[in-house]
């Protein structure tokens, strides 16, 4: 029980109280009985009664002072009590007294600290204000008693100095130091000051910082020089009070003098600082600095400041730390190295905010950094600072910042930029080629005019360099500085003119680019006579050469100048142009007679001439006068030379009988017109020796018009039309539906008996026939009338139609060579593909060698079955072609000789679907069947379109060639997409999504009625085979189309984020309204399951591996990625599990069926969790299903996997496999057990299964079988050589079991390796002893791995080196070797095979002795005692 003396009313009683008070000290926490009688002693006090009396209810515990009325009352109440006591002005000792006692007590005087508690009073509850101060607070507003109490807390700090906190966690001096602040008046102001300076002195350092940073709110106005000075003179003492220093001298109001005295003071200690006070160093010098020194102080700053040194030594320190120690010390310096960024950070916040507000500050940086002469000289820090200037954009900095940027930064580093942009240039990657084309452009802008020459300078090289990729990146970059910088790019011609040089290298594409922008800089705003000159002298000179190739160049940059000099010329006002000058007409009049006169020496030099010619309208705006000029002569011409009236008869000596054919007009068959094309054809064929007697006399006689010029003059003309009449085609509209005078086409169905002349003129006449309705097509497929819609169908089927003919024909003329059809390419690039395919074609690697000495004397009965599976399956290949050749010819290899379809002709696929149940149905009218579209002519758009977006939006690295090799250019037949970029093409085909999807949804349609129909059947009677196989190649196609586009790269370009939610938004609107609002992951979650409800339809295993692919692509595009890899791992499961027939009711088989089933088991294996519980369960079940399975079996678990897909299989499964260990860590010295045993289980399964594959050969002794066998085993042995080996190392001892039983595991497979090797020599397969060396190599490397694991864990005497026998693939011995081991023992020691067998013997013996091993007590002994 506490125990406390009545203090008595007089002072003197004062020593007494105090040391009756410090005894309840020690029993302060005894009980709540202590703490009542202690309270009932301490209210007869002065202080106690007075404080009561004044509203304050004084609380003990954890409690807070209670008030009762506001804090001004309560100080008017105590001053008055006070005043008017007899005792005053004694009474405010004894006051104070009475405090001092009452504060003794720790829980007491923290209560009195702490803010008071408002106690609401029932009579008047609007008394007290919501917030009170503290109960010390409050005395010491009153002034007769400031004085005394502060010398009372002052008095009371050095007590709890060394022990700041409490029990709760308050800092009980921070809280004396904070009753000081913000007094409303402070009696003795310099007293005060001088005896906080004297505590600075003995205070702990975080007193010290909680006194300095309270200075300013506790001082006068008139103390603040005094104390700043004091504070300047202790900054210099000691660096640990800066942060607190400096914080107190940005809130002290001193004199400029004595502010730059202080800041130079700080400055010199910048050095010495630590880092993490640095940001509040900084934040004081940029914020003291005035107008006047800004300059002086950020270039003084600038040099003091090393951020470089503040973060690399810390990250190394850091790295070091790591690699010697795991534990705490790496942790710890990961932490500091984080602070230390953190600290860099906050500084350069801090430059941020003064540059912001302090426009003197930003200047100066300006300044300071342009004030650098020296490269070397610049920092980090002027980076980081003009990166502000740049962001912030204070007080238009940003101009300033781009300027310093360039010339001051940059420009020291031009050439590295430079050689930067030539390297990525050339890369294979699309993206890098990409980002130096923008270094190109910006390097352009941004420098000096050196500068911009050596820019051009590098493209110019570029160009020269011969890689198709690099020079079209390149041209396409100088085009854009000629359209962007026009003026610049004036004095760098000269540059450009010099790839006048290279033109042989070029293409026709890259040589309209080059004249393109060779026109602009001739003929632009800045005219250059001299590039005019040379432009015309090389253009005169190529159209004058008679070769093919220069005259092809003359007339491509002849048209290009024409555009050029013929362009309008844009006036002030948008609406109207300025005309044309007569001298810049009268040249280009000059030079298109010139081009058109050299041209009519061939057909080919026409048709080229005509395409060109047509390209320039297209996408030109011509000067009236010269359009006319063109557009007038073109119609004169193709009605003299194509169009004839029909008469009742035609008149001429043709090798066919003529007929006119495919007249949709006919109403108008007398009286109308007609293309005249046999005729045209076959004075051709009449002419071609006159003309060519007539060449030789004269080389530059021209030529009548050839029916090879029939598309081109009329592709010219149309763009003439629309140009002319603003789009409309009604002046021509008649030849859409004119009949062609062709003969009759029943002459292909007797093509056999006609002579070989006869048959290349039927072939001729197709291809210009189809030829010219793609034209026809090209030009009529925008019209919306109802009609000439009907039109373009019809000659959609014509052309399809026609089609087929060709084929028939194509495949009974061998050696046969079509008209060329696109004529900016070389002839000789052209690949006639060969129609006449032997039946009775030799095979290869068939041919046996007779058996040797060293051949067993007879066969293995698994080697007779092996030898009858390669008999039956390998013709079936060449059955396949056979039945291909009777069926006709492919003509997807004849493509490059039909003119090039527009891409928008892809509009007619918004027509729907015409199938043979809709013809059958009531709605099957003739008006509704002309505006669908049937199989046939779908499966040609689609084919179509899929080469474009191939072609276009796949990305094809740059390769370079091997030295003579030349390539066959991919872009023959593209000359009009090129003139697209990707994004136009990507748009082109977001917008036809929905038109796409609604043919794959009329193609599911199908197949679900179709299997209907049949019961489920796909082989029914209900199917039309013909209409299935077309439906279902347009099912194969449209998924291939979908899944080009989405797999576009640009789609991953920020820009075109927009693009790819729209294409996955039209997907996404089929399941579910709304589409276009929702986010990118619920757009790909509803494309996947929109996309996967086809699953069910899906007609033949190329198209399932095309939904597969589909799935997979958009599901890269964002979203849970684990769910949809589970959702298309389980879809190709399931097409694997599926059975595939043909509509004949045969199993789907063949090298497509085998190449298609091979990506979608990849895919499967891609997509499945666990590589290698799937490759154990194919292996396990498939496999062993198929070991007695006849030829035509397939596997119950697996109906894919038959003995004709074994190989298929097998492959894979080895190719994964080997994939997946590669996959596996390896293992190290400092791994865990449990981390040893689970990478132990991983290289166990695969060990298994590595095995279960090789004993495969056992029973499927195939070569393709054996091939596989041999090369991904030795990939797999050089994996575990790398990667387990150091397992087996590390993890011998304490998993010493399932190390032998791995080894013993593996030592089977090592085994029949080097049997498969041994079979390999004895047949001398070329094919499979390739393999051999690299194999035998990895087997010996095992042997003396195995010994080195065996001596690191001391077990060394358990290797054992012996030698195996060499065996056939069942197992059995080589009899020959025994016979002649005597007599070749010595020829064996020198043969490397030899002693590479030797050795892999050597592992099978030394597995065998380990085995053993476990017998013998002593190897125990000398392994437990090694494990201990």
């Amino acid at each position: 029980m506490k125990k406390m003396k009545r203090p008595n009313s007089s002072v003197g009683n004062e020593k007494k109280q105090d040391a009756s008070s410090t005894k309840p000290k020690k029993s302060r926490t005894l009980g709540r009985q202590s703490k009542v009688s202690a309270a009932e002693e301490t209210d007869e006090s002065v202080f106690s009664t007075f404080i009561r009396e004044a509203g304050v209810t004084l609380t003990h515990g954890s409690d807070s002072n209670e008030i009762a009325v506001d804090q001004v009352v309560f100080q008017k109440r105590i001053k008055q009590k006070l005043q008017k006591s007899p005792r005053y002005p004694g009474i405010l000792h004894e006051f104070i007294s009475g405090l001092e006692s009452h504060i003794d007590d720790i829980d007491r005087f923290r209560n009195c600290l702490l803010p008071c508690v408002p106690r609401l009073p029932d009579d008047d509850p609007s008394c007290v204000s919501s917030f009170q101060e503290s109960l010390l607070r409050m005395l010491l507003g009153i002034e007769m008693l400031q004085t005394l109490i502060i010398n009372t807390l002052l008095e009371k700090l050095p007590e709890y100095m060394l022990n700041s906190a409490d029990e709760a966690g308050l800092s009980i001096p921070r809280t004396i130091i904070n009753q000081f602040k913000w007094l409303d008046k402070v009696v003795e102001s310099k007293e005060l000051a001088a005896k906080l300076m004297e505590l600075l002195a003995v205070a702990p350092v975080d007193v010290q910082c909680d006194i300095i940073t309270s200075l300013p709110e506790i001082l006068e106005d008139s103390q603040h020089n005094d104390i700043a000075r004091e504070l300047n003179s202790l900054l210099k003492e000691n660096t640990q009070l800066t942060v607190a220093i400096l914080d107190a001298l940005s809130s002290l109001n001193i004199s400029s003098s004595l502010l730059t005295e202080v800041r130079e003071a700080v400055m010199t200690t910048i050095a010495a600082v630590q880092l993490e006070d640095l940001p509040v160093v900084v934040k004081f010098v940029l914020h003291s600095a005035q107008a006047s020194d800004a300059l002086e102080v950020v270039c003084g700053l600038r040099k003091k400041l090393e951020l470089e040194q503040c973060v690399l030594p810390s990250v190394l320190q850091a790295s070091q730390s790591r690699l010697k120690s795991k534990g705490a010390t790496a942790s710890n310096s990961a932490t500091a190295t984080t602070g230390n960024q953190d600290s860099v950070t906050l500084i350069v916040e801090t430059i941020k905010s003064a540059v912001r507000f302090q426009k003197s500050i930003s200047e100066a940086w300006l300044k300071a950094i342009q004030s650098v002469e020296e490269i070397e000289d610049h920092k980090v820090i002027d980076l980081l600072v003009l990166f502000i200037l740049h962001s912030t954009n204070a007080n238009q900095s940003r101009r300033g910042a781009e300027n310093v940027l360039r010339m001051k930064v940059l420009r020291g580093y031009f050439t590295s930029i430079l050689a930067l942009a030539q390297n990525l240039l050339r890369s294979p990657v699309p993206c890098a080629v990409q980002f130096a084309g923008l270094m190109y452009r910006h390097s352009f802008a941004a420098f000096d005019t050196y500068c911009q020459q050596e820019v051009v300078g590098s493209l110019v090289t570029h160009v020269c360099s011969g890689v198709g990729s690099e020079v079209d990146m390149a041209l396409e970059l100088l085009c854009g500085l000629i359209t962007e910088n026009p003026t610049e790019m004036g004095p760098y011609a000269v540059f450009v003119k010099g790839i006048l040089d290279y033109l042989d290298n070029l293409t026709p594409q890259q040589i309209r680019r080059l004249f393109y922008l060779l026109s602009k800089l001739a003929f632009g705003p800045q005219q250059s006579s001299h590039i005019q000159d040379d432009m015309h002298i090389v253009i005169r000179k190529q159209l004058s050469s008679t070769a093919p190739k220069y005259k092809r160049i003359g007339i491509i940059g002849g048209v290009m100048i024409i555009g050029s000099m013929g362009a309008c010329v844009p006036s002030v006002k948008a609406s109207q142009n300025i005309s044309l000058p007569p001298e810049r007409f009268r040249q280009s009049s000059a030079l298109f007679e010139l081009v058109q006169s050299s041209s009519e020496t061939s057909p080919e030099a026409t048709a080229l001439y005509c395409d060109e010619l047509a390209n320039l309208i297209q996408t030109s705006t011509l000067d009236p006068q010269v359009q006319e000029k063109i557009c007038n002569r073109v119609l004169d011409v193709f009605q003299d030379d194509f169009v004839v009236d029909l008469g009742p008869e035609i008149s001429g000596s043709f090798p066919f009988p003529a007929r006119i054919m495919y007249n949709l007009d006919e109403d108008e068959s007398q009286g109308g017109i007609a293309i005249n094309l046999m005729p045209l054809l076959a004075k051709d064929m009449h002419g071609k020796a006159e003309r060519h007697r007539r060449d030789k006399k004269d080389k530059n006689s021209l030529v009548s018009r050839s029916a090879l010029c029939l598309s081109p003059f009329f592709r010219l003309l149309r763009f003439c039309e629309e140009k002319q009449n603003q789009g409309d085609l009604e002046e021509i509209d008649a030849l859409l539906g004119c009949p062609v005078i062709l003969t009759d086409m029943d002459v292909v169905e007797k093509i056999d008996s006609l002579s070989k002349v006869e048959k290349e003129f039927v072939c001729t006449l197709l291809f210009h026939t189809i030829n010219w309705f793609r034209e026809v097509v090209n030009a009529f497929c925008k019209i919306k009338d109802k009609e000439m819609k009907m039109k373009v169908m019809t000659r959609l089927q014509n052309i399809t139609y026609l089609h087929t003919l060709l084929e028939r024909a194509l495949a009974v003329t061998p050696g046969y060579v079509p008209p060329v059809a696109n004529f900016d390419g070389e002839s000789t690039e052209i690949i006639v593909p060969n129609t006449a395919a032997p039946l009775n074609k030799a095979k290869k690697g068939k041919k046996r060698k007779a058996p040797g000495k060293n051949a067993s004397g007879s066969s293995s009965p698994v080697e007779d079955k092996i030898e009858e599976d390669e008999t039956q399956q390998e013709p079936e290949e060449e059955k396949e072609k056979e039945k291909e050749a009777r069926q006709g010819v492919n003509l997807a290899s004849y493509r490059q000789f039909f003119r090039e379809l527009d891409m928008e002709i892809l509009s007619v696929l918004q027509c729907g679907l015409r199938t043979r149940s809709m013809l059958d149905s009531e709605f099957g009218n003739k008006e509704h069947q002309g505006v669908l579209l049937g199989p046939a002519e779908l499966f040609f758009l689609l084919e179509d379109m899929l080469r474009k977006v191939e072609f276009r939006l796949t990305a094809v690295p740059a390769k370079r060639l091997p030295f003579l090799k030349v390539r066959a250019d991919k872009s023959i037949g593209f000359s009009h997409l090129q003139q697209m970029s990707p994004k136009d093409v990507a748009s082109f085909c977001v917008q036809m999504l929905p038109a796409l999807c609604s043919h794959l949804e009329n193609c599911h349609n199908h197949f679900q009625t179709l299997l209907s129909d049949n019961d489920g059947l796909v082989d029914g009677p209900a199917t039309d085979a013909q209409e299935h196989q077309l439906i279902s190649s347009c099912c194969q196609l449209l998924l291939q189309v979908f899944n080009t586009i989405f797999r576009w790269s640009g789609f991953s370009q920020p820009g075109q984020r927009n693009l790819l939610k729209k294409a996955l938004g039209v997907l996404a609107g089929r399941l579910k309204d709304g589409g276009a609002e929702l986010n990118l992951e619920l757009l790909v979650k509803h494309s996947f399951e929109y996309l996967l409800k086809f699953r069910s339809s899906i007609p033949n295993l190329s198209s399932a591996l095309c939904l597969s692919q589909l799935l997979s692509t958009v599901s890269e595009k964002g979203g849970n990625v684990i769910v949809y890899r589970e959702q298309t791992a389980s879809l190709a499961r399931g097409f694997l599990c599926q059975s595939w027939v043909t509509v004949s009711g045969e199993k789907q088989r063949g090298a497509k069926f085998n190449e298609a089933l091979l990506a979608l088991l990849s895919i499967y294996m891609d997509h499945v969790d666990d590589v290698l519980k799937a490759v154990e369960e194919i292996a396990n079940e498939g496999f062993s299903q198929m070991r007695n399975a006849s030829k035509d079996e397939s596997s119950d678990s697996w109906p894919t996997l038959s003995k004709q897909t074994f190989v298929v299989f097998y492959k894979v499964l080895m190719v994964e496999l080997e994939k997946s260990v590669r996959k596996i860590p390896s293992g190290k010295i400092c791994d865990s057990s449990e981390a040893q045993s689970e990478k132990l289980l991983t290289w166990t399964l695969a060990v298994r299964n590595f095995h279960i594959l090789v004993s495969q050969v056992k029973v499927f002794g195939l070569r393709p079988v054996l091939n596989v066998c041999l090369k991904y085993g030795r990939l797999f042995l050089d994996s575990f050589l790398k990667l387990g080996m150091p397992l087996l190392d590390y993890s011998f001892k304490r998993h010493k079991e399932d190390v032998q039983n791995l080894l013993k595991t593996f030592q089977l497979s090592t085994r029949q390796l080097h049997y498969i090797c041994g079979h390999s020599k004895i047949n001398q397969d070329t094919s499979l002893t390739s393999h051999v060396p690299a194999l035998k190599k990895s087997l010996e490397v095992f042997v003396y791995r195995v010994k080195a694991m065996l001596t690191l864990n001391n077990c060394q005497e358990a290797f054992w080196m012996g030698n195996l026998k060499n065996r056939n693939l069942k197992g059995e011995e080589i009899l020959s070797q025994r016979t002649e081991e005597s007599e070749e023992e010595e020829e064996e020691v020198v043969d490397p095979q030899g002693q590479s067998e030797e050795e892999e013997q050597a592992s099978d013996a030394e597995k065998q002795n380990k085995r053993n091993r476990e017998d013998s007590d002593d190897q125990n002994q000398s392994d437990d005692s090694e494990t201990n």
